[in-house]
């Protein structure tokens, strides 16, 4: 049981926890979940935490099929320039491996930002705190668990 799950199943919103065997070689978490769990690509949103320039920590959650576009993440948060967060920093702030970040239950809660596609769907699957581990939830309940903004941060 993560903290994700914990802080899901405490809240009461309607979700699904879904696993899957993780395969220690396989380098993209969030398009092996889409296959392992035979879902949309479209709705498996990674976590990525990024230094934001007058900010700090962020965690920027975008559609595994798309990369993250740091000038704009940047701009959601009224930073200035955006940067990938060292791995290490990002574990330590979360509570969470690389791979497994969640944005919900972390141990420092960080500002959230969702990338806006994910309010084109009626349920989305992110990190449910663990490698080989998912929840699936509305946007809109995904948005106010993790206090989220949303924002255009996502670049195909």
């Amino acid at each position: 049981m993560t903290p994700a799950i914990l802080l899901v199943r405490k809240s009461g919103i309607a979700h699904e926890v879904l696993e899957y065997a993780h395969d220690p070689s396989v380098a993209s978490y969030g398009q092996e979940a889409a296959d392992a769990l035979g879902v949309d690509a479209e709705t498996v949103f990674k976590t990525l935490v990024a230094d934001v320039e007058g900010v700090g920590l962020v965690c920027a959650v975008v559609p595994v099929s798309a990369m993250l576009d740091l000038k704009a993440l940047a701009d959601a948060v009224r930073g200035r320039r955006a940067r990938m967060a060292d791995a290490a920093a990002a574990e330590r702030a979360t509570g969470y491996v690389v791979g497994g970040i969640s944005p919900l239950g972390q141990k420092k809660p960080l500002p959230v930002v969702i990338d806006a596609s994910a309010l084109t769907h009626a349920r989305v699957h992110v990190s449910g705190g663990r490698r080989g581990v998912e929840l699936a939830l509305a946007p809109m309940d995904l948005l106010k668990l993790s206090r989220a903004r949303t924002g255009a941060i996502a670049r195909w």
